[in-house]
């Protein structure tokens, strides 16, 4: 008889990682050898129990989806690592990508879907949902993500500064109170910046500079 494919999972979520526990071992060639709640538990994990996939979501506690996917493809090259998530953005596929991430699935796919994406990236071949293979394919074909705009003008240093704390989420008061500027100084800037990406929002302004390199998630 064939080894189970043995698995580690990552979420913050309790209640997201038991369904999906249920739909892995219903497999069975497939077990779950241990859980972590946040990307800095499952970098331990990894080296205590030497999984051969893990099943890892973006946005957790202490360490990011994909800073963890760095160090552990980093430390342990032959563990592979498949994303479940909800979130498709660009900049989280791409960045994922980047780190070395095996696979992308949404926690849209069937528990069907999931086992076979396990199954994939364990035999080393790559394991995307629909939509991240479009996007892929996409910036294959035309060297840029889908969602990609014309040239503009490049942000100022002090810009970068402002948007760089905008995407760890601080308010503009303390982006304020960090560069030593006044919060209306900071809308002054996060104007400047909506105005030269074209974009309305901090959450638009983010990602399209992720996009384009300008910043990055860690």
């Amino acid at each position: 008889m064939a080894p189970k494919i043995r698995v580690l999972l990552a979420d913050d979520h309790a209640v997201v990682r038991q369904g999906i526990r249920r739909f892995l071992e219903e497999a069975d060639d497939i077990e779950v050898v241990a859980e972590a709640g946040d990307g800095r538990e499952a970098l331990e994990q990894v080296w205590e129990h030497r999984p051969d996939v893990v099943v890892l979501d973006i946005r957790m506690p202490e360490m990011s989806g994909v800073e963890a996917t760095r160090r552990i493809k980093e430390r342990f090259p032959e563990v592979r690592v498949l994303i479940l998530t909800a979130y498709d953005d660009d900049p989280y596929v791409f960045a994922l990508l980047r780190a070395g991430a095996d696979g992308y699935v949404l926690k849209t796919a069937s528990g069907d879907e999931l086992v076979q994406a396990v199954r994939t990236v364990y035999r080393g071949k790559s394991a995307l949902s629909p939509e991240i293979a479009t996007k892929v394919v996409q910036q294959t074909v035309t060297g840029k993500p889908a969602t990609a705009a014309d040239q503009v003008e490049p942000l100022t240093p002090r810009e970068l500064d402002v948007l760089r704390l905008a995407a760890r989420g601080l308010t503009n008061r303390a982006i304020g109170y960090e560069l030593g500027i006044s919060h209306r100084t900071v809308q002054g800037y996060l104007a400047s910046i909506y105005g030269k990406l074209g974009v309305s929002s901090r959450t638009e302004a983010v990602t399209e500079a992720i996009r384009r390199g300008w910043i990055v998630i860690e």
